[in-house]
């Protein structure tokens, strides 16, 4: 697999927001494969389940359907720094592929 087939690969990790909307936790496989790939793809899974999860408490909250406010703040901090830390992972993995790339042979 190139290395766009891989990039392409993982962005196109499904969207587990229905799920989220019912209240659902996101599950978490424990005998889960634990290539290189399926790690960043779980990761994102991840990523994108947090900030679904804060965007329906933070939905819910302006509903005024009794949500505590450090409930929706911990959902809140909890998918910034998901996609903060999925940045800082993007960020090396282009940092590393531009070495690679400069490297002489």
């Amino acid at each position: 697999m190139n290395e766009i087939a891989a990039v392409a690969a993982i962005s196109a990790v499904p969207s587990n927001a229905a799920a989220l909307a019912s209240g659902a936790q996101p599950a978490v496989q424990p005998n889960a494969p634990t290539g290189f790939s399926s790690l960043l793809s779980n990761g994102l899974a991840s990523m994108d389940a947090k900030v679904a999860h804060a965007d329906h408490m933070v939905s819910r909250f302006a509903l005024d359907e009794s949500v505590p406010l450090h409930q929706v703040t911990i959902a809140l901090e909890e998918a910034r720094l998901s996609v903060e830390f999925a940045m800082q992972v993007r960020q090396r993995f282009v940092e590393g592929y531009r070495e690679l790339m400069n490297m002489q042979l």
